[in-house]
This record gives C-alpha cells, structure tokens and sequence, in this order.
C-alpha cells in the first residue's frame, strides 16, 4: 500500500460538504451573475492549495455522463480555452469538425465526499460550443438551459422539477457489461417496498448513497427499496430545472460509485429484470411567477389552475410524438407494460398510477403535475426540454375534455420502432430540438435498435442491454 502521509488533499466533512453545497445553489437562486460566479470560484480554486483537480462534465446527445479531470493549475490559465474531441463521442461532431469547447457553467460547481471519488476534487457542469464560439445545437444541456434562461426573461417562469429515479442493486461490478441472459442478473436483496432490514446489502447501499447525496445538497426527502426485490429509490427536494437534471446525472454517478465501491452495480435499465416491476423517473413539474405557484388553484379542478391544465392537454395531445425522448431504449419499451403499473395510457388522473399525468394531492406550495411516462435512462436535459417545450407550446390537434382526460383509452408505442417513427414524422419535435439534432438522435435510436432482436418477447436479450447507451462502449458497440 502507497504512503499518503505526503499528501495533504482537500477532504470536508459531511456536513460542511452540505453546507457549501447548499450555498452553491442559493448563488444562482439569488440570481448572481455568471460573471461573478466565475470571479468567486476561481479565486476560491486559487487559494484552497489542496485542490488537485477539477472534473468537469458534459452529456452526449443520448444522455450518457462524460467527466475530463483537469489540473487545477492548467484549468485556472485554460479555463477559457477548454477543447475536446466531439467525433469520439458518439451522435455529436463528424471527424471533420471535430473540435468542440467545453464552457465551465460557474453555477454548478459542486464540491464531492472524497470517500467516495476520492480527496482533493470539485466537480462543475460545462458548456459545449463550436470552433466559433456557438453554443453546439446538440449539446441538450445548453439547449434546456437556453429554454429557461428565455422563458425567464419574457414571461417571468420558472420551471421547477423534482425526479422520483428509481434503479436496481445487482451483485458484483460491471454486472451490465458481463450480462448473459441465460443467468440474468443477481439481486442483492429479496425484499420489497419498504421492506429491508437495517442491515441489508440494499439498505446499507441506500443509507450509504443517501449520505453522500445530502453532502452535495441535494436537499433529502426519503429513500426506501421499491416495489421489486433489490429496487430502490431516494427523493429529494424540487429545484430550477436545469439544476434538477444536473442533479439527476449527478444522482445516478453517485449511485454507480457508491455501488462500486461496495462491490455492486447500480442500474438504471427501465426493465433489467422480465416478470417483476420496472424502473421508472417520475417528473414532478411545475411553474412559478414571481415566487407563486401557478399551477395552483383552490377552486380548480383537482386544485390545480387552467394554466397547469393546458400545460397537460399538450403533453397528452402529442404524447406519441415525444415518447422517444422519454423512453430512449429498446429496454424502455419493455417497462410499458400493463400488467405492472406501466403508465402506458395517454390521459391524466389524480389516482390511477397507469395514467401517463398523474395529479398529485398538493397545496398552493406543492400543486404540480407527475409524468410518470419518463424512463430512468433518458436524456434529463432533453427530456425537461421536452416536457417544458411541449406542455408551453406544443400544438393542439384536438379538444380534450374534463371527461376524456380520464377515460380515453389511446395508448404510447409499446416498441421502439413505432416511437422512432412517430418522432421522424413530427416537425413539433424536429423545431424544439433542432432539425439537425433530432435527426442524430433518431439514427442513433436506430442503430441501437438494429443491433436487439425486434421481438421483446419474455426474456431481456443481450444486445437490449449490451448495446444499451449507458452501457455499451466502444469494445462492446464493435461486437455486434
């Protein structure tokens, strides 16, 4: 074993990693401007010696987290001149033009528990441009960012969203790459819905996780195993909706780190496991207006305001449009299964859990509106982006009614192919993402599709999970 008594990294405790945590999310609540964000953080990485490096971190078009650690001292000379490789990341930059920029995002700096990512790190969001200095039409985290920043400035919305991401523990490290179909999967834990002792592998995970979650102020509400044996799920508290699906990349690197530091594997495929419940990423939504919830409404229908129902009908009118976004694998369209909760139906209800838009029991505080449609493994920028564009401005074909939100009986694509169809044939979905965008990201559903079996059938195949974006690697993609 090495000698670290040489070594004097950065390592906070637990609840001074919460407090600066929280502080770093009032700033941009308050508003603060960038540029003065980037003034207090460098000069914080200029004086704190024992920072080593800084990750910093982007999403591809499909959603999968890609981290470059930099040297503190080349990124406080370079910060402005960041550059990376977009032709090795799959669905960005042709070979051609492939250099891309990556912009530090201030706003996301975070710092991390170093007994899970080890001493002396902080991570921060970055940015993508072009050659030009353009933000890239493909980066979806620019593009949501750009979304709210408008919305913000002409009408005065917020957009705020919670996620309820739910994911299974399975034994051993890589349990997703090393998949084979005739063993399946080892769960760690047979109990179900808050059913675990204190001490079980699931629990000790949870426990774990939840730990490390509260240290980067994630604002904790509840964590407990799920429905399905080895399942769980830990809710935290609404924010500003590109910090919510920061957090959600951040939630699911915590989850896999924590999980492999334990000798396990988190997972967040929609259907790992044929026969038992899957895993969903519920969207709690809602918009506020000068610190007031709009969604809500006393005398309402179901308590919330004419302007959260509209936000509704457009989902629910062009469901089929966007299901791709939100259910983004071959994988995913196995969990829209009827027989297990699968929130398969296109119309809305405050109870029925198979209803696509559930409206939860809420008060002027909490009024929202849960999509319950988003699979675990979607792209959060692109689906927020999505869910906001089309809930605000997507368009309307036909008259839904109080009654027929309730009782109509249309169902979303039960296969990936029909949710790739529906989507190339959209021009809605090809202005929101951008017609260059929405093109890369079909082709990239396509050829992830031509490498699974077309039939689902009853048994998970190998290429549904090998060839799964947030699974496969460049070995295992040249497989096929």
């Amino acid at each position: 074993m090495s000698d670290t008594s040489l070594r004097n990294f950065l390592e906070i405790p637990y609840d001074t990693l919460e407090e600066l945590n929280l502080e770093a999310k009032e700033k941009v609540a308050k508003g603060t401007p960038d540029e003065k964000l980037q003034e207090y953080y460098l000069k914080y990485l200029a004086d704190e010696k024992r920072i080593k490096a800084v990750t910093v971190c982007f999403s591809d078009i499909e959603g999968r987290l890609h981290m470059l650690d930099y040297d503190k001292k080349f990124l406080l000379k370079s910060h402005d001149n960041l550059t990376f490789d977009g032709s090795s990341i799959r669905g960005f930059s042709q070979v051609r033009e492939s250099d891309l920029r990556l912009v530090v995002d201030w706003g996301s700096f975070r710092w991390l528990p170093s007994d899970v990512f080890g001493p002396g790190k902080v991570i921060v969001f970055g940015l993508v441009q072009d050659r030009e200095g353009v933000n890239y039409e493909s980066d979806m985290r620019g593009r949501l960012k750009h979304f709210c920043d408008t919305l913000q400035k002409n009408q005065g919305l917020v957009a705020n969203i919670s996620v309820e991401c739910e994911g299974f523990l399975f034994e051993g490290i890589n349990a997703e790459q090393s998949f084979n179909p005739r063993d399946g999967f080892k769960l760690v834990s047979s109990g179900g819905y808050y059913n675990s002792l204190p001490k079980d592998p699931l629990k000790l995970f949870i426990d774990t996780f939840a730990e490390a979650q509260r240290a980067m102020g994630f604002e904790n509400e509840k964590d407990h195993p799920e429905v399905a044996p080895s399942q769980f799920e830990l809710n935290y508290s609404y924010c500003h909706a590109l910090q919510a699906a920061d957090q959600l990349q951040l939630y699911k690197l915590l989850a896999r780190q924590v999980a492999a530091n334990m000798g396990m594997t988190a997972s967040f495929l929609p259907k790992p496991i044929a026969g038992i419940n899957g895993s969903g990423m519920h969207c709690n939504m809602s918009l506020s207006k000068n610190g007031k919830n709009i969604f809500w409404d006393a005398n309402g229908e179901e308590k919330i305001s004419k302007e959260a129902w509209d936000f509704v009908d457009r989902i629910l009118n062009n469901a089929n449009d966007i299901c791709l976004t939100l259910n983004p694998s071959v994988n995913a369209y196995r969990r829209l299964d009827p027989h297990y909760e699968a929130p398969n139906q296109i119309k809305s209800s405050p109870v029925d859990r198979t209803s696509m838009v559930r409206i939860p029991l809420g008060n002027e505080k909490s009024a929202r509106i849960e999509v319950r449609t988003v699979a675990p493994d979607a792209n959060p920028y692109m689906a927020f982006l999505t869910l906001l564009g089309t809930g605000l401005n997507g368009p309307m074909t036909e008259t839904i009614t109080s009654e027929s939100r309730r009782t109509r009986t249309k169902f979303l694509p039960d296969n990936i192919y029909d949710g790739i169809r529906l989507m190339k044939a959209s021009t809605f979905m090809s202005e929101l993402l951008g017609p260059e965008t929405a093109d890369k990201y079909i082709q990239r559903k396509i050829a992830a599709a031509e490498r699974c079996p077309k039939e689902l059938g009853t048994m998970v195949k190998m290429g549904e999970v090998l060839f799964h974006h947030e699974v496969t690697n460049q070995y295992l993609w040249s497989q096929f």
